[in-house]
């Protein structure tokens, strides 16, 4: 059976397992869930506040990043390479992005790979995600829009189904 679920004014299709997902305690949101990185620089920190040290700096705008746990304002991410660190809540953004993992990714015209080529893509672009089916994801970057195979993007869940 499956349910429907209105999170942030969009519906969406989850499954019986996808339902009872973790919630996180401060913005009742799925646990875990892929946001992106909004601002241009994003201290990594230890813990969740000011004064735990600083790891490193996230330096990609727009970068998908995989929230894993609140605490007040304060995010638990990790990245592609599943390094991670807490970064404020301010530095994120609810657009989803997603990572290009295979170098000159073709995108098509339709979710089939019969369909025209429009673009390719290198490894590492960051591209702005659309809708999703069970293996096909609208991806947009650089001015070019097509679909491409799930599989092959970071940073949506092979599960997860976008209209």
């Amino acid at each position: 059976m499956l349910r429907k679920a209105i999170i942030l004014g969009v519906a969406m299709l989850m499954s019986p397992v996808a339902w009872a997902q973790e919630r996180g305690p401060v913005t009742n949101l799925p646990l875990p869930r892929f946001v992106s990185l909004k601002a241009s620089e994003g201290n990594v920190r230890r813990g969740p506040s000011l004064s735990h040290r600083i790891d490193w700096v996230y330096t990609r705008r727009d970068m998908p990043l995989e929230i894993t746990a609140e605490h007040g304002h304060w995010r638990r991410v990790r990245d592609r390479d599943g390094a991670g660190g807490w970064v404020h809540y301010s530095l994120l953004s609810g657009v989803r992005t997603v990572i290009i993992e295979h170098d000159m990714l073709r995108l098509y015209t339709d979710p089939n790979p019969d369909s025209p080529l429009t673009a390719r893509l290198e490894l590492g672009v960051i591209a702005r995600l659309g809708a999703c089916d069970s293996e096909w994801c609208k991806v947009t970057a650089g001015g070019y829009k097509g679909w491409a195979p799930k599989a092959a993007l970071w940073g949506v869940r092979p599960d997860e189904i976008r209209e």
